[in-house]
């Protein structure tokens, strides 16, 4: 039988997630959350199982006259900003199931602009 589509997804998520952690770094993970209209990420300490900072597209001003991909750009930012205010400097960059581009590279280009490390 051929798998569905969430099923494919859901198994590319837990492939990313399983190479993060076996790069052997333990850092907590900025997690990346894509839907048809909306962006957010999460900052995440698996060992505490803990949010420590989240953002999402909503909590930029005038984000609805924005382009996507500078949305996805400021939010980067804004979730760096908000990591450090927190003392986390350096995150493992989850994409999850998504590829690495276009609006995810951005969300990570974002981040890095702000400061973050990942």
């Amino acid at each position: 039988m051929k798998p569905s589509l969430l099923q494919i997804k859901k198994r590319r998520a837990r492939r990313t997630r399983v190479n993060l952690k076996r790069s052997g770094r333990i850092l907590p993970r900025l997690s990346v959350f894509r839907s048809e209209r909306y962006l957010s990420v999460q900052i995440i300490d698996d060992s505490k199982g803990a949010t420590l900072a989240s953002a999402h597209v909503k909590d930029i001003k005038g984000y609805d006259s924005m382009p996507r991909i500078e949305q996805a750009r400021a939010l980067g930012k804004l979730i760096a900003e908000r990591a450090i205010k927190t003392g986390v400097s350096a995150v493992s960059f989850d994409r999850g199931a998504y590829a690495y581009h276009g609006l995810v590279k951005a969300i990570a280009e974002g981040a890095r602009e702000g400061g973050l490390s990942l």
